[in-house]
């Protein structure tokens, strides 16, 4: 009995409270979290006043100040409104001035052209017209002149055929040179224009022709140029010298 006493009398006792224990691990973990949050706290507050430091200050709008005008990209205008009064406006409003006045003088120049072009090409055909009214007249004097000529060559050349034969060689040899100058003459008016006027077989015209005898007969019908006696000319619509012809006329039953 005595070893179990000296035991017992070695022994510590010792006991844990569950209680304690738990009270014990709160606190070491409140005063953890304590320390943790006061850090947190701290490093927190030093940042914001880092940023407040570093913020641009916000801008501050005063009702006197004129409305922000927007730019050409933003409204797709593709012009920036000046603003009111200035010098921009200023050389504006002249340089518009200035186009309206360019385009009127522009408008004034091309109108005055084009009444210079009008009378210039009014004027060339005037002068077109009275050019070729004086070489026709011109024309119409010189053939007049000279178709009395003519007439009195081709008289000559009738002549050859009433020449007898016993006639002299040497007067056949004029009346060649005759027929010649005959011909040279008709290619000179030829030339400048001049024709001659259908007579013979064609129906009497008044404005080409001049009836200065009529015969009865019934072997052409009425008003038929049946002979031409002096040879009528024109040039071109223009009337030199009517012809000179026999006009064909019905015969009279009651007459015969």
């Amino acid at each position: 009995m005595a070893p179990e006493k000296n035991d017992r009398s070695n022994r510590i006792p010792i006991s844990f409270l569950d209680a304690d224990v738990e009270t014990s691990s709160g606190a070491a973990s409140k005063s953890g979290d304590s320390d943790v949050s006061d850090d947190d706290q701290e490093l927190t507050n030093h940042m914001a006043t880092d940023d407040e430091a570093t913020a641009p200050e916000p801008e501050s709008f005063d009702a006197e100040d004129p409305p922000v005008q927007p730019s050409p990209q933003a409204d797709g205008s593709g012009e920036v409104a000046p603003r009111a009064g200035g010098p921009e406006v200023a050389e504006l409003i002249a340089t518009r001035a200035e186009l309206k006045r360019l385009e009127s003088e522009v408008k004034e120049l091309r109108d005055s052209l084009a009444r210079r072009q009008a009378d210039f090409e009014n004027y060339r055909k005037r002068m077109e017209r009275e050019r070729s009214e004086t070489y026709n007249r011109v024309v119409v004097d010189i053939a007049a002149k000279l178709l009395p000529v003519l007439d009195n060559l081709k008289r000559a050349l009738e002549t050859e055929a009433s020449v007898e034969a016993n006639e002299s060689d040497e007067f056949r040899h004029f009346l060649s040179g005759v027929d010649l100058i005959y011909k040279q003459v008709n290619g000179v008016l030829d030339a400048f224009g001049v024709k001659p006027v259908l007579s013979e077989g064609e129906k009497f015209n008044p404005h080409l022709h001049e009836a200065v005898v009529t015969e009865t007969t019934d072997d052409y019908e009425p008003d038929t140029v049946i002979q031409e006696i002096v040879r009528g000319f024109t040039l071109g619509d223009k009337l030199i010298r009517p012809a000179l012809v026999k006009v064909a006329v019905k015969s009279d039953p009651d007459h015969s």
